[in-house]
């Protein structure tokens, strides 16, 4: 049989063929790869606010897990169970260069990628087989992570989204796995619920209460009593125990729904000039962000979490959609006046802008006192991002906006991000 022969019979003639790549240990395995003299096979972490010991480990080395380290631990904690573990401060900047070269290396096999977080992406290589076959072209993408960016990687093939991510699972790190749907009944249906992608732990211990306990009952289970359940996500249930999946591969990088920042703090705060000084720095960063995309936001929501843990969010429409951040700030304030107030302790503050639209085409009516302050605000604005893209995001600081508190390092580039933020990847583009 030819090679050709070979390549057609390895692809579908109706379905489809999916990767799921999952870069392993990400953070840790980036400081690796740029200094392995000093990392590498080391016990590593990556922690928050690391100087006052009380952030706890975002993702550990392979090494450190052995030891029982495990994201979500206090660093503290981690210490005692692996003395030797070398904890580092997050470096976002250099984590979403290499997550743009990676996605690279994934788009040279096919344009349809579509990036999930930093650190993972799915591609659909249906129409990829000039290159071989899935498991050539899924050892070609590894073999390249490798040698390239010296990353290790996880890949799943499958007919589908959801079980190529499921197959990216099973072999961890430098895994290779393939998923079909014929496949599902014998390697998932004897797991329990939450082990299917999709399914978290409350929704598990909800199906529990309905004696559904496994990945094969819940597949038997009739689709009406799902729905009566859980609404439209019990049909989903139904079919994702079944392995079905249809949701496409979507390349496009699509317009940001909502732009937020939290930050944890180290003590609790309760003073108003503490507070403000937050919500200015969140503020700053959030319109910046936003006016990189060239977009507008209508809806500005600020999120309180206190020492217990107890979370609220709170939201206010703007009658006229905003890009500053002074406007941003002033009514993150109100709302906190309102919905909390000072004296009673915060250990997390956010800021979110939610009903987002392109600047060009937003309906920004402008009554007489703001019609001659708006074309200065703006070009105010246009000066300061220059001068902060040009020289840092500390170039230009109002007096309110300097403190110690970690609101204060999101201007920071390396401390700043998290796994789901993708701007990065807007910006530059992945054919760039």
């Amino acid at each position: 049989m030819s090679e050709q022969a070979n390549r057609d019979d390895a692809y579908p003639k109706n379905g489809r063929v999916i990767l799921h790549i999952d870069m392993n240990a990400f953070y840790c395995s980036v400081h690796e790869a740029v200094e392995p003299e000093r990392y590498k096979g080391k016990p590593l972490a990556v922690g928050g606010n690391i100087e006052l010991r009380k952030g706890i480990i975002v993702t550990s080395s392979y090494s450190a897990r052995a030891k029982g380290v495990k994201t979500g631990m206090h660093i503290r904690e981690a210490l005692k169970l692996c003395p030797d573990l070398i904890v580092l401060q997050p470096d976002f900047d250099l984590y979403r260069q290499f997550s743009r070269r990676f996605m690279q290396i994934a788009y040279n096999y096919s344009p349809l990628v579509e990036a999930m977080s930093i650190d993972e992406c799915f591609i659909d290589i249906t129409g990829s087989k000039q290159f071989g076959t899935p498991l050539e072209i899924a050892t070609l993408i590894q073999n390249r992570i490798r040698d390239e960016l010296r990353l290790p990687c996880s890949i799943g093939i499958a007919p589908n989204k959801l079980l190529a991510k499921m197959a990216s699972d099973m072999k961890k790190p430098n895994g290779i796995s393939v998923l079909r749907k014929r496949d599902v009944a014998k390697l998932l249906w004897d797991k329990p619920c939450s082990y299917m992608y999709g399914i978290g732990s409350r929704t598990g211990e909800r199906l529990r209460k309905l004696n559904i306990s496994t990945i094969g009952e819940l597949a038997a289970t009739d689709e009406q009593v799902l729905v009566k359940h859980f609404g439209v996500y019990g049909s989903w249930l139904k079919r994702a125990a079944s392995g079905i999946d249809d949701s496409p591969v979507n390349p496009e990088r699509e317009q940001s729904k909502s732009i937020g920042h939290t930050t944890t703090l180290p003590k609790n705060l309760t003073e108003p000039a503490d507070i403000s000084r937050v919500f200015l720095n969140l503020s700053d960063q959030v319109a910046r962000r936003m006016r990189r995309q060239k977009l507008v936001s209508s809806t500005v929501q600020i999120t309180i979490r206190d020492p217990d843990m107890k979370t609220i969010t709170r939201a206010h429409t703007l009658p006229v959609p905003t890009e500053n951040a002074d406007e941003i700030h002033r009514l993150s304030v109100r709302l906190f006046e309102a919905h909390w107030g000072y004296g009673k302790p915060v250990r997390l503050l956010g800021v979110t802008l939610q009903s987002l639209q392109p600047k060009q085409s937003a309906p920004i009516q402008l009554d007489l006192f703001d019609y001659e302050k708006h074309p200065k605000k703006e070009q105010l604005n246009k000066a300061m991002d220059r001068i902060r893209d040009k020289y840092g995001e500390d170039a230009i600081l109002t007096a309110g906006m300097v403190g110690n508190d970690p609101s204060a390092w999101i201007r920071n580039h390396k401390r700043r991000g998290t796994s789901l933020q993708m701007d990065h990847l807007r910006e530059k583009g992945l054919d760039e």
